[in-house]
């Protein structure tokens, strides 16, 4: 006869053999049916066992899986293996790849407000709290400049990414092609891609309008749920079920979407399309006390995901940014006639009296317009400049004071390369930024050309701060700026869509 098993999270049950079935998993609908568990390949057990908690045999031969908290078999006796204990790694709450076609990669993203990060540091930037250079700052000096582990790329490249527990027992990592409508899933034990099946009336994950953002849910919330992401129909929760490779939604705003949805302290908010044009929607975080508030005429399309700094959200667009802050109306700033700012040469920067400005041409030179005020103040530069917050580079020179300060001569022979940020590691230094960072060798020519349209011969990935490291040398890279870091797993991982291969390089040391 069966016996049935009851731990926290879950209920199995155990035939007269000895074999065990996952009746029940603890979760959204995460059910897992007899028939559905002996359907599941074998080769799914170990990654299932890592993600409940569960035990798989040494060498016993009674069953495949046995609930958490079996040490031995209750037949025989022999003596299981138990899941490695998560050692709690911090989970990524991503970065986008730095470009700002929708049909591309979308512009950089963070996921709503990092908590870790203190208040006057813009949220929405490719800013990391994570101790990054205590670990690659600590390599050896003579480490060859190679990957020390890759992964095989996602079968859909271009995406973002997100590792976290998702609720269940270790992280796991998600990679999603928004362009594409498929939501993947790395299974570490197998080492194989999953792209995860939509259920009965899931909404398609696909959104193009405007660049890309996601909300991540609390670390309290369900177990699979991973984020409020934007779709073609609207705002949605998405939670995932790796038991059944599977995904559903929950709708939490259906309108057709104008922009990716940002945070504002306890509020979230999204651009949409209305019957009377474009609308701002605002609600708590779990969707409650819901309002919309009339924007003024702007475009309908193409705008950044949204930026949150100084209690406010700001969402740039080709035309001018809007402004919002919780509790009044939405403010739509032009830029100055004739200025169009240059969206894919990073981001805001801020300035040291803690105003952001961005970059643009006017037809004749470069310049940072302030953002955030209808009077704009405008500083006049010489050249262009790459980087977001105060991870700056003109050339291969570091602009450490203001940002359209003359930059830091260090070595005059980097006159002669172009450095593009990723990845900045908040140190509270303004003297001494920290970040990872690509260095085009022996370039001269236009930043635009390296950016958009050339097959850059000789690339090198590094690390800059009180000591630089170089990572990797890339060979005939196009679209560096496609280039997306991201954390997993106690490593640092680099993507881009044109690669079979991710590379990482271990930190044993960040926390």
């Amino acid at each position: 006869m069966a016996t049935r098993w009851e731990t926290a999270r879950s209920v199995w049950i155990e035939d007269d053999g000895g074999s065990f079935i996952l009746q029940d998993s603890a979760g959204p609908g995460a059910t897992a049916s007899p028939a559905d568990w002996q359907a599941l390949p074998r080769s799914r057990h170990a990654d299932i066992a890592a993600l409940l908690g569960a035990s798989l045999p040494r060498r016993c031969a009674h069953s495949s899986i046995y609930p958490e908290g079996f040490a031995f078999c209750p037949v025989c006796g022999e003596s299981l293996t138990t899941p490695a204990r998560d050692t709690g790694a911090p989970g990524w709450r991503g970065v986008e790849a730095m470009t700002t076609s929708a049909q591309n990669a979308g512009a950089p993203e963070w996921w709503g407000v990092d908590a870790s990060l203190p208040r006057h540091v813009p949220q929405g930037l490719p800013v990391t709290a994570l101790p990054l250079a205590a670990a690659i700052e600590a390599r050896a000096p003579d480490a060859p400049a190679r990957p020390d582990i890759t992964l095989p790329a996602a079968p859909n490249a271009v995406c973002v990414f997100a590792a976290a527990r998702f609720g269940y027992a270790a992280q796991r990592l998600l990679a999603l092609a928004y362009t594409r409508n498929a939501l993947q899933y790395w299974d570490p034990c197998a080492r194989l891609w999953h792209v995860l099946a939509a259920e009965e009336g899931a909404s398609a994950l696909t959104f193009t309008v405007s660049d890309y953002a996601w909300l991540p849910a609390e670390q309290s919330a369900r177990r699979g749920e991973v984020a409020i992401v934007p779709t073609a129909s609207g705002l949605f929760r998405l939670l995932i079920d790796p038991l059944r490779d599977s995904y559903r939604t929950e709708p939490v705003l259906q309108a057709p979407l104008v922009s990716a949805p940002g945070a504002a302290r306890r509020r979230i908010a999204c651009l949409f399309k209305g019957s009377a044009g474009v609308a701002l929607w605002t609600a708590q975080a779990d969707g409650a006390d819901p309002e919309v508030l009339a924007c003024p005429a702007i475009p309908d399309s193409d705008w950044s995901r949204p930026l949150f700094y100084d209690d406010r959200l700001i969402w740039l667009h080709a035309e001018g940014h809007l402004l919002w802050q919780s509790g009044g109306a939405p403010t739509w700033v032009p830029w100055p006639a004739g200025w169009r700012p240059k969206r894919d040469f990073g981001g805001p920067v801020q300035s040291r009296d803690g105003r952001l400005w961005l970059i643009g041409h006017d037809g004749q030179a470069y310049s940072f317009v302030e953002l955030g005020t209808a009077s704009a103040q405008v500083e006049p530069i010489a050249g262009a400049r790459l980087g977001f917050a105060t991870l700056l580079f003109r050339r291969g020179h570091p602009v450490i004071n203001e940002p359209w300060d003359t930059e830091t001569i260090e070595d005059p022979a980097e006159n002669e390369s172009l450095v593009l940020p990723l990845l900045q590691q908040f140190n509270g230094l303004r003297h001494q930024p920290a970040g990872l960072v690509l260095r085009v060798e022996r370039y001269t020519g236009r930043v635009e050309s390296a950016l958009e349209s050339m097959v850059l011969p000789q690339v090198t990935v590094e690390w800059i701060g009180q000591r630089n490291v170089r990572l990797d040398e890339l060979v005939r890279l196009a679209r560096p700026a496609d280039c997306l870091p991201f954390i997993y797993d106690g490593c640092l991982w680099l993507h881009h869509p044109d690669w079979s291969q991710i590379r990482g390089w271990r930190l044993k040391d960040a926390a």
